[in-house]
């Protein structure tokens, strides 16, 4: 991989760690608030290395071992810089199961987001969209038979994978919309510092789930994705500490999040049919639609 490619692909995970986890770091914020001095410096100290080594470090590799298994732990971590033809042969072979699965995953996540969820309107479109929630089952549900019927015609475990991706969004929803609400109880309980520093980086580990699985659009190297997405959240949990107010202003960071999220599993599911995908995209769409959003929560302050 040259050296300009890996540089770009560590800034794009950055940048897409850091604007996917700016409501999930807005909630730390407020429950870190609740609890003292210690716990807070214990959450930006030992909670970090959690963050980092822990989830995004062991996650990706766990992926890529289990999607690859006769790599083995250690190639699993060490695959995309070997030059073994049998290493190389695995890799591509796995890379479309794995692709496939994890763009079905994102794409449904950002459906969900568009039917669904309350947002601030960045586009025309979204406010219509949102007035017809009742479809996005109809919508995902059509999507994902499309996705595995072309994916029978090439690999009927690109299917299977496509089928989990989907049971994977639907899970990850549902422990998600209670981990939401359980984090908002705590900000009024008694509960001690210690349950609820636990509490967050259980949270934590269900929200980076969503950054892991988008890394995989950026590239297949394990050490890349546990160095862009560790930078992201160390960066995240200094937010959490200082200026989430400020983040709170720019109301469509959440939009751009959401849109490269499309873009990254559309992206995904067509690397995955053997479509040929510039390493170099996934960062510049990711940068240009962040971009593009974080422009318009700047014009949007700027008003009078």
């Amino acid at each position: 991989m040259e050296l300009a490619t890996a540089i770009l692909t560590v800034a794009g995970l950055v940048l897409f760690e850091t604007i996917t986890s700016i409501d999930n770091a807005i909630i730390n914020a407020e429950v870190l608030n609740t609890m003292g001095a210690r716990a807070k410096r214990w959450f930006l100290t030992w909670g970090i290395f959690i963050a980092v080594f822990l989830i995004r470090g062991a996650l990706p590799w766990l992926i890529v071992w289990f999607s690859t298994p006769a790599l083995g732990p250690l190639g699993a971590l060490t695959a995309t810089f070997s030059s073994d033809p049998a290493v190389i042969a695995a890799i591509e072979e796995s890379t479309p199961i794995l692709l496939i699965g994890g763009g079905t995953f994102l794409v449904f996540l950002f459906f969900h987001w568009i039917f669904l969820e309350t947002k601030h309107y960045g586009l025309k479109i979204e406010k219509y969209i949102s007035l017809k929630g009742v479809w996005f089952f109809a919508v995902v549900s059509i999507l994902l038979a499309l996705i595995v019927w072309f994916a029978l015609e090439v690999n009927p475990m690109m299917a299977f994978s496509a089928v989990l991706g989907s049971t994977a969004f639907f899970i990850v929803h549902g422990f998600r919309a209670n981990a939401e609400e359980q984090e908002r109880r705590m900000l009024g309980s008694g509960m001690s510092d210690t349950s609820k520093l636990l509490y967050l980086e259980v949270i934590d580990a269900t929200f980076s789930i969503d950054s892991v699985i988008g890394a995989f659009a950026f590239t297949m190297s394990v050490p890349l994705i546990i160095i862009g997405c560790g930078i992201g959240a160390v960066i995240v949990r200094r937010l959490t500490m200082s200026n989430t107010e400020t983040v709170k202003k720019y109301h469509y960071l959440k939009n751009g999040a959401m849109y490269s999220i499309f873009f990254l599993g559309t992206i995904m599911i067509l690397d995955s049919f053997g479509l040929h995908i510039p390493p170099y995209l996934s960062p510049l769409i990711t940068f240009a639609t962040v971009g593009f959003f974080y422009w318009k929560s700047v014009s949007e302050l700027k008003k009078p």
